[in-house]
């Protein structure tokens, strides 16, 4: 079966937005290099204007999946990419897993399944708090979150310190402007006058 003159008893699903038609085919198809039949969706657009045409396909060993399941499984591969990625770069995954770090590594099942529970829990934790951010400020990434944090807490250690609490708007300034040290994407608010 080609992409681009798929059997029309396979199509599954057609629409047309902005002149794009895309055709979703499935079928249970054979390949030489692989034993078992395989659960094969195609994709394939077609610019109604150019004839010009792109097509994905999409495979699995699963039967009885319906060829938007398969599709929507296959979108999700990427978000849960990235959100191994973010849990190994800043909520602290690669520390327990990584083979360059002996010292210290967590190697009991439990201590394993804690880390590995409480890096997926922050980056879950982190998205739902970058959206607050990225309202005012699309740009605003974790770095400037933990930035905004990390400056959080040293202000309210700081305040601690004082014979006295500030005033409440000398309080709020001190706590702009220390949460905005550090961040990359700085929030767009104005800064205090000195």
């Amino acid at each position: 079966m080609v992409a681009r003159k798929v059997d029309e008893r396979y199509l599954k699903e057609s629409t047309v937005e902005k002149n794009i038609r895309p055709d979703i085919y499935q079928a249970e198809l054979l390949n030489k290099e692989f034993a078992l039949p395989l659960n094969v969706a195609i994709i394939l657009k077609t610019n109604l204007d150019t004839q010009a045409q792109i097509h994905v396909i999409l495979f699995s060993t699963d039967l009885e999946l319906s060829y938007d399941k398969l599709i929507k499984f296959y979108s999700l591969r990427f978000q849960i990419e990235f959100n191994f990625r973010d849990a190994k770069q800043y909520w602290g995954l690669e520390d327990f897993t990584s083979s360059r770090c002996s010292y210290g590594m967590n190697i009991e099942k439990t201590a394993v399944t804690n880390a590995t529970n409480l890096a997926f829990f922050m980056v879950s934790l982190s998205q739902l708090l970058l959206r607050r951010f990225q309202q005012t400020n699309p740009d605003f990434s974790i770095l400037d979150l933990k930035a905004h944090y990390h400056g959080y807490r040293y202000a309210v250690e700081t305040i601690k310190l004082l014979p006295e609490k500030p005033e409440t708007n000398l309080l709020a300034d001190i706590f702009e402007q220390i949460t905005r040290l550090g961040m990359i994407h700085p929030t767009l608010q104005p800064s205090i006058s000195t």
